[in-house]
């Protein structure tokens, strides 16, 4: 028997789901890592870090970037005269820009991206943007966000660098247009838009964009279709410059696409039986794509670890779409005005928390014997050899799982630790 996914998107919230705050030793990865992606969208920005030797190695690492590839992004690294205070930081930065935009006369836009490091030491970049600024502009347009790990999770950096952009998004002049907020790979934004197109929804303004020196304008005509759930601060950013967000919830598996593809249809009086004439072949095709993983996820158990912040969307996504059985979901914060339409729609019952109190969090995972645990790199490998199967966590930030054509990619993703826990045990 095949399990149906529901397409019906209440309106009104259906269950108060109780939320175990939790304030404890968390596990918590570095902002900077939304470089990673960022650089990749991009394609005529750069990211320099100012920070240690540290920064310079977790970036590297984590982009994994090929040797015959030249990437956009660096570190401005701060040495012990520095950090002590013995030499002019600032002095030394505008020495390694001047260098940089020597080298790579390419880059349009310049973001300089803090770290623990140079907040610790107090190192202003917003003054050092402005100051350079004076000098590059309008050739180079430089900005600046913080990507500090302190009190932050991974995606956060995402935020930060967008809420970076939004004072310097043009006016629109009030005329009506659609943006779609938060980085999608470069694949999904085609197929979303050939969407769009055929809806007759447009225009259509994707932010970040593949180039930072187009970016989208912003008004009070502007409506906002949010494509990730971690972007609370560029959210409000855009709010604030007049535009209206459209509540929805996310484009993960056919019901999280096809409900946010209806709101933006919606707001721009599309009939619903043109509507449902668009989608049908993505959706037909997205059916039976995701069926194989259906059958392996259906009925297993799922744990889920606060880390990304995608974890109640995902959640909505293996409950109701893959027929898994919901342990916990953990999520670092939970923001009503981005996350309302995912929490209706999680099964009665749901165990939903936020925050993390990593030990307490650990006891639960290990009482209830989940089938798979979604969690950080840090929880994984220990997991791992108690004889646990996991997914982490930042691999469904980087890999392009939204969307129609993505469903079964996405429900493949989890369908995998399982196949290789079993393997492994025959």
């Amino acid at each position: 028997m095949a399990l149906e996914p529901c397409t019906e998107v209440p309106n009104q919230i259906k269950t108060d789901i109780p939320i175990l705050k939790e304030r404890g030793q968390r596990e918590v990865f570095c902002g900077l890592t939304g470089i990673v992606w960022l650089h990749r969208k991009m394609q005529d920005a750069f990211f320099l870090v100012v920070g240690s030797r540290t920064c310079a190695h977790l970036v590297q690492s984590a982009a994994g970037v090929m040797i015959f590839a030249e990437p956009r992004f660096g570190t401005a690294i701060l040495g012990e005269r520095d950090l002590a205070g013995l030499a002019d930081a600032n002095e030394e930065l505008d020495r390694i820009v001047d260098q940089l935009l020597e080298r790579r006369p390419d880059i349009g836009t310049l973001f300089l991206v803090g770290s623990c490091p140079s907040e610790v030491i107090k190192l202003d970049l917003a003054k050092a943007s402005e100051r350079l600024n004076q000098r590059f502009f309008p050739k180079v347009r430089i900005l600046n966000y913080s990507g500090s790990g302190i009190e932050t999770t991974f995606t956060q950096g995402e935020d930060a660098c967008l809420g970076s952009m939004v004072p310097v998004l043009p006016n629109s002049y009030d005329e009506p247009s659609l943006m779609i907020v938060g980085s999608l790979a470069d694949v999904v934004e085609d197929q979303f838009q050939r969407l769009f197109e055929k809806l007759g929804i447009g225009p259509v303004y994707f932010f970040p964009p593949r180039r930072a020196s187009k970016l989208p304008p912003v008004g009070k005509g502007t409506k906002l279709l949010l494509a990730q759930p971690f972007l609370s601060d560029t959210v409000r950013s855009l709010i604030a410059r007049g535009a209206t967000l459209l509540p929805s919830p996310y484009p993960f598996g056919i019901e999280g696409t096809t409900a946010w593809l209806k709101t933006a249809a919606d707001a721009w009086h599309i009939d619903s039986s043109q509507f449902e004439q668009v989608i049908a072949p993505s959706v037909n095709r997205a059916k039976i794509a995701l069926e194989r993983y259906r059958q392996t996820l259906a009925g297993r158990k799922a744990f889920l670890f606060p880390d990304s912040q995608l974890e109640i969307p995902l959640a909505r996504f293996l409950s109701r779409e893959c027929g898994m059985e919901l342990v916990e979901v953990g999520t670092p914060y939970i923001d009503r005005l981005l996350m309302e339409s995912e929490i209706n729609l999680l099964p009665v019952g749901t165990a939903l928390s936020e925050g993390q109190d990593v030990e307490k969090q650990l006891d639960r995972c290990r009482q209830a014997k989940p089938d798979i645990t979604v969690c950080g790199l840090g929880l994984a490998n220990p997991l791992e050899a108690e004889g646990m199967a996991t997914k982490w966590s930042i691999e469904l930030v980087f890999s392009p799982i939204h969307g129609y054509d993505q469903a079964a990619d996405l429900a493949e993703l989890f369908a995998r630790p399982l196949e290789r826990r079993r393997r492994l045990t025959v």
